[in-house]
């Protein structure tokens, strides 16, 4: 065991960026970077404001602008006329004085109102006259995505079949691209560490919150040595990758053409719990 000491670190590809630098694979699988919490989950439909102080064509304008903001923030918004499954934001405003103040309220798809925020106040003159309505949404921005993770906290812990109130469902489809008995090895000892780490394996009749794959590249390089790189992909319930736990390291060559033995355990053991974080982190990703 003392020639073949794995590297091991965590890649989070949704922040397209990796963890730690690599270092000792043995009782250390690496860190997870945050991932932003999501929205709700159907679309959000900005509709045409009216009786807001603006022209018919300012207020597309400014509804326009705050879906562009919105959207480089990852919600899935539009600016246009809602479906009747959609989402709503509305816009409205309250004449304070000298000031316009925007009001922004996220109404459910059955027609309750489920928060609301506000913006800055902007002068009453300014508002009618010259509106900056780019400067207006991408103040409003931050304000809006925050009550929508807000919403979307709040809707998940009072939903029993959340996540967030039952232990999740991982498929493991196994592994390719292992030299010699690899394939089996690591799948039949990544099975088993998952199970110690507490996570629960979907059945064959079972619908899997999340989905498990291994991959394991190797490359002759100088020295007489191969490079081994062994890839545990995790995506979620739609497919969209949720995190990748990577492990790396040079050993001599043909050191793995026949047999795995104890050497597949140690590389289980340490990435199961990389996965257990990539998916705990994704149910609920760290402030």
């Amino acid at each position: 065991m003392s020639c073949f000491k794995f590297l091991a670190f965590l890649c989070v590809l949704a922040l397209a960026a990796c963890g730690d630098l690599p270092r000792s694979f043995e009782g250390n699988p690496g860190a997870l970077g945050r991932r932003l919490a999501e929205p709700p989950p159907a679309r959000l439909a900005i509709p045409p404001a009216r009786d807001i102080f603006l022209s018919a064509d300012a207020a597309d304008k400014f509804a326009a602008a705050l879906a562009e903001g919105l959207l480089a923030e990852e919600v899935p918004v539009f600016a246009g006329t809602p479906l009747k499954a959609d989402w709503r934001l509305t816009i409205g405003t309250e004449n304070r004085g000298k000031t316009i103040v925007p009001l922004y309220r996220v109404i459910d798809p059955s027609g309750e109102q489920r928060g609301i925020t506000e913006g800055l106040p902007v002068p009453a003159e300014e508002w009618v006259q010259s509106p900056p309505l780019r400067r207006i949404a991408g103040e409003a921005v931050p304000r809006v995505a925050s009550l929508l993770s807000r919403i979307e906290a709040a809707r998940r812990e009072s939903d029993p079949s959340s996540l967030q109130n039952r232990a999740s469902l991982l498929q493991f489809s196994g592994v390719t691209g292992a030299p010699g008995d690899g394939n089996i090895a690591l799948a039949k000892a990544m099975r088993a560490e998952l199970v110690k780490a507490g996570q629960d394996i979907a059945g064959a009749t079972q619908r899997a919150d999340f989905l498990l794959t291994g991959h394991v590249t190797v490359v002759p390089v100088e020295g007489a040595k191969d490079r081994v790189e062994i890839q545990w992909t995790v995506s979620d319930a739609k497919g969209s990758e949720a995190g990748k736990v990577v492990q790396l390291n040079e050993i001599p060559h043909g050191m793995l053409d026949l047999y795995w033995g104890d050497i597949a355990f140690v590389v289980a053991r340490e990435a199961a719990g990389g996965v257990h974080d990539v998916i705990a982190n994704r149910i609920s990703p760290p402030k």
